[in-house]
């Protein structure tokens, strides 16, 4: 704690405001989430396509609208999205608790996915921005911030749930708006670099951002990584569930724990590890590689052996938040790096959108898989799966360093 807390004071004031902020921001929102989906079931009687469809809309608003939100921060500056963002999500989640008809949840569950889509690329640019050669560290450690935020949102969230859900979100709404409240008076405005000669329009933003192809490339390239980090939510679950039957949640619950408590108490050890040893492009790949070996221990544990897979879960989720620690603030480093620090936002804005699309895609198929190996009692096929899929990652990222597909592209103009 006291190397985070030296390594947090060395940054400028709206550095350490945006990593407190994105601490609140998780802290409110997993107060929440993990248990809308009960509340609208069992609290509302909402028929399960109903409860599909209203965080369905969530998430859609929020992936989908990622390029959309880094090119407002891009053409207003990055407090106004900022700012926007956290009021729809003070109006959203105060409405979750407190309404209960399919339309206006739908709204309200859209109201918080947009919310993200304005801020989360305003913030990872004015990072970016405000950080300046600096931007590794600064990424390192606003990542503890933000996984101390999603360690303790659920339990904060479980202390208030037994009091009443209205409370939940009445709590939730009130930290979004406190928040929105303390960047109108401490955060200074700031503007990143638009595309050199090009005209204002936002498509023209969208075709600086299009005609760059190895930004292009290592969004294509990271899909991967993004995949396996969602299996946090889907597989092992399944797993944990398949193997323990009740006892699989709260095996779940504990597998969230020690994913956000490996990368809380690893990140800046891990980051500096990375930096002294090896190149950028070096670190993502075995950053890659050691989140696709996560899941060989599950590939290699035998059927039946409750201890075995209990210990092999358990092995995936330090691997997977290891591998992912040492690539997240890399990675972050490299989408400004290709950007050429010209449109910042935007490109994060559609990085965002292609790795949530991939996430789709991603889970589309491995549940396919996991159906698969289900019935014919394989499991290895898709544990094997998610292994190829993050050395494949790893391959792709290593095969556009080699051929120079992950330096600083030079500005083109935009021919209308």
């Amino acid at each position: 704690m006291r190397n985070l807390w030296e390594q947090t004071r060395s940054f400028a004031p709206a550095v350490r405001l945006l990593m407190a902020n994105q601490f609140a921001i998780n802290l409110a929102f997993y107060m929440l989430m993990p248990y809308l989906a009960a509340h609208l079931s069992g609290g509302l009687g909402l028929a399960a396509w109903a409860v599909g469809l209203v965080l369905g809309v969530r998430n859609f608003s929020q992936q989908g609208m990622f390029l959309l939100g880094g090119t407002i921060a891009d053409r207003f500056g990055y407090k106004a999205p900022i700012m926007a963002g956290l009021l729809l999500r003070t109006i959203g989640f105060g409405l979750l608790g407190w309404v209960d008809n399919l339309p206006a949840l739908i709204a309200a569950s859209a109201a918080t996915g947009f919310a993200g889509a304005l801020f989360n690329p305003a913030v990872r640019a004015y990072l970016a921005v405000e950080a300046g050669e600096r931007r590794v560290d600064a990424f390192a450690t606003f990542n503890v911030y933000y996984q101390a935020g999603m360690l303790l949102g659920p339990l904060v969230g479980l202390a208030l749930l037994a009091a009443d859900f209205k409370l939940v979100c009445t709590a939730a709404a009130a930290i979004f708006a406190a928040l929105g409240l303390l960047q109108w008076r401490a955060l200074p405005e700031r503007r990143g670099r638009a595309g050199e000669g090009s005209p204002e329009g936002v498509l023209a933003q969208w075709r600086i951002v299009a005609a760059n192809p190895p930004f292009l490339l290592f969004s294509i390239a990271m899909i991967g990584s993004y995949v396996l980090t969602f299996q946090v939510y889907l597989a092992l679950p399944l797993a944990a569930s398949d193997a323990l039957g009740s006892g699989g949640t709260a095996v779940t619950s504990g597998l969230f724990v020690v994913s956000a408590a490996v990368a809380v108490a690893g990140q800046l050890r891990l980051t500096g590890w990375a930096k002294r040893r090896y190149t950028t492009s070096q670190a993502l790949v075995r950053g890659l590689t050691a989140m696709g070996l996560a899941f060989l221990p599950l590939a290699l544990a035998p059927s039946g052996s409750t201890p075995v897979l209990t210990a092999a879960l358990v092995t995936a989720v330090v691997l997977l938040a290891a591998g992912g620690a040492v690539v997240y603030p890399l990675e972050m480093d490299t989408v400004v790096a290709l950007s050429g620090d010209r449109l910042v936002a935007t490109h994060y804005g559609l990085y965002n959108t292609v790795s949530g699309l991939g996430i789709t895609l991603g889970n589309l198929a491995t549940g396919a898989v996991w159906d698969f190996s289900a019935r014919h009692d394989a499991r290895w096929l898709a544990w094997t799966a998610l292994t190829l899929t993050g050395l494949a990652c790893a391959v792709s990222v290593a095969t556009l360093a080699r051929g120079g597909r992950l330096t600083v592209p030079r500005p083109k103009p935009v021919v209308m």
